[in-house]
Formats: C-alpha cells, structure tokens, sequence
C-alpha cells in the first residue's frame, strides 16, 4: 500500500514534482561540479597518503641520528650532517652518444659510495667496518623515502595548484605500491641495525657454503673469491665480502677473473633473489639463462659483455621473494630454499660442465651478516 495513498491528490502530486525536482538538481549539481568534488575526495586521500610518508621520511631520519649517536664517538651533532645528506644527489651521465656510457656511470656510482663512506668515518671515526656499513645502509633508506617524499609532495601541490585532476587521478593510482615500498624500506631499518641477513642475501648465503674453509682473495670492490674443486670441476666461487651490507662488485670481479687473471671458464652459474609476482609463494626457485643481478646496470652490463666476448654460457637461479622479504629480516621460507638451490647448483654443473672444466658459481645481493 503506497504512503501517499491516503493523502490528498493534490499533495502527492507535489511532493512528487519536488522529488523530480531534486533529482534533476542533484544530477545538474554533479555535472557541473561533480569534478570537482571527486578531485577534492582524490586530493584528500592523497594528502592522507602524503602525511603517512612524512611519517616514515622523519622515522627514518631519526632512526639514522640515533643510530650515529649510539654507535661510537660522535664528532659533534650529526644531525645538521644527515640533514645535508638527505638532499645528496647523483647526477647520472649524458647518454645521447651510449658509446662509453656505462664507463662514466660506474665512476659516478664509485664516487657517491666513496663519498657516502668518507662521510659515515668523518661523522663516526674508528668505527668498525660493519657498523660503517650499516650506517651507509641506514642513510641510504633515509634518503631514499626523503625522496619519495619530496617527489609525491611535489605531483600532489602541482596538481592542485594546476587544477589538474588527471595529474591528481595518476598519483592515486600508484599510491598503493609507493606506499608499500616506503613501508618496506622503514622496516628495513630495524633489519640493518641488528645486521641480520635480509632475504636479498640467498645468493651469498648460498655461496658463502661452497667457501667454508677456503683462502679468500679479493678480486673487487668488497668483493672476494675462493678456488676449489666439485668433481673434477674447478670451482671458482664470489660473493661480496661479508659480514658487511654490501652488494660488492661481481661484474667487475667476473671481468678481472677472465680478462687479467686469464681463466678460461666453461660456465658461470649466478645465484640472485628476483621479486615474486601476485600469487608466487615465497621462497620458489625459479631457473634460467642469463645475469641474475639488479642494481643499476654496471655490472650486468660487465658480465654480459664479458661471457658473450668468450662465448661464456650463463645459468641465472632465482629465489622468489616480495620487496619488503628482500629488504628485511630473511624469512624461513627463503632461507629453507638454499638447501633446493644447492642441489640445482649441483646439478647444472654436472649436467652442463664436464670434469676438467673451469665453473664460476656467483651469489649475488647484499652480504649483511654473511660470512664467507
């Protein structure tokens, strides 16, 4: 039975009409301001978005003062020192004309981390080179989420000074995943402080097995090497030098090996962690060809025009695992997958290899709390 029905017809005629009415206003309404109000709501949630990194930009700041603080003799107050760090900036090379380019990217690369050591011993002298390491890890995600920071804040007043909603809508959109790098580097922190290995560290776990009681010698950059045996397999194995966070320089290492110490490998097998996609379990191993290595291209472009000059075959294994496993504490799951990758290193220079051959096996990531 209707409300209206025992209402005079002539009332509910006119509350009908008002109804139509609002409707079409509030439809009239949203076109012409309905932009607006959705921009206003993206805003909103983007500036919300906005404050939780200023959160973390000033967590991470502080995590790095109290880390110098505590960590020796302080030459004075290293707070105005980080803060000058935090707008540390590398200006990559030109590369209209590639020829070459890799060369100038390595030198400004190898003069930040010199200059970022150099800065870590001014501020904290005779400090133990783990700590020293620590302490450059600890700057590195300061300055990093200064960073995001500073870029999103800059997207987010641009487009509202702008009025430009799809400038606004694009920054919400990928909101989520920056959010979920910056978490991951804000726990990270905690992880380098106590060096403890963190999930990007399989690949020197890893090798730092086929190490034990071996003489190490340096062949690069917080890089070493040992030479043993695996059935009648010459066994040449690298890894940054631990238990320091470093990554090392294996491409560098890999070329020195071949290039000037004039070893004629038959094979070189790398060990790396890779970011697993939606719906990969962590810790799966995944096996292939090529330079398992990140970073910023130096080194796998060494590697690569190093074996493919001397016809080098190269095997890449590949532990799974998210950024924030790859930057924190190592989970079980990963670390229960070493034991796989061995018995697939195993493998592969069984298979791939004959006895007398020279192999390379190369554990790649960063060393922090790895020894070898």
């Amino acid at each position: 039975m209707s409300l209206l029905s025992g209402l005079p017809l002539q009332f509910s005629i006119d509350v009908s009409s008002l109804l139509n009415v609002v409707w079409l206003g509030s439809i009239f309404v949203f076109f012409i301001y309905g932009q607006r109000l959705q921009m206003y709501l993206i805003a909103n949630d983007i500036s919300r978005a906005l404050n939780r990194l200023k959160i973390m930009r000033d967590k991470s700041r502080k995590e790095a003062i109290d880390y110098f603080t505590s960590s020796g003799k302080v030459t004075g107050d290293p707070t105005q020192r980080i803060d000058e760090f935090l707008d540390y900036v590398t200006i990559m090379p030109v590369d209209m004309d590639p020829r070459g380019v890799v060369e100038k990217v390595q030198h400004i690369t190898n003069t930040r981390d010199e200059r970022v050591r150099a800065e870590v011993s001014q501020i904290i002298p005779n400090l133990d080179p783990t700590k020293v390491s620590v302490a450059e890890n600890i700057l590195e995600i300061a300055t990093s989420l200064n960073q995001i920071h500073k870029i999103v804040r800059h997207y987010y007043l641009l487009g509202k000074k702008t009025n430009s909603y799809m400038l606004l809508f694009q920054l919400q959109m990928i909101m989520p995943m920056v959010l979920q790098e910056a978490d991951a580097l804000v726990n990270a922190v905690d992880t380098f402080k106590l060096g403890q290995p963190v999930g990007d560290g399989i690949g020197p776990v890893i090798a730092s097995r086929y190490m034990q009681n071996l003489p190490k010698q340096v062949v690069g950059k917080d890089t070493v090497m040992t030479v043993g045996e695996y059935k009648g397999r010459t066994l040449y194995v690298l890894k940054a030098e631990g238990p320091m966070g470093y990554v090392g320089e294996p491409g560098v290492a890999i070329q020195k090996l071949i290039e000037e110490m004039k070893v004629p490998l038959n094979a070189i097998i790398m060990v790396d962690a890779a970011l697993k996609l939606e719906g990969e379990k962590t810790g799966e191993i995944a096996e292939g060809v090529g330079a398992a290595i990140g970073g910023i291209g130096v080194d796998k472009f060494k590697i690569e025009e190093v074996s493919s000059t001397h016809k080098i075959p190269v095997y890449a294994i590949l532990v799974k695992q998210s950024i924030l496993e790859a930057i924190t504490v190592m989970r079980k799951e990963i670390a229960e997958a070493s034991d796989k990758v061995q018995v697939l290193i195993n493998r592969v220079i069984e298979e791939k290899t004959k006895e007398g051959d020279k192999v390379l096996l190369a554990g790649i990531g960063n060393t922090l709390g790895v020894g070898q």
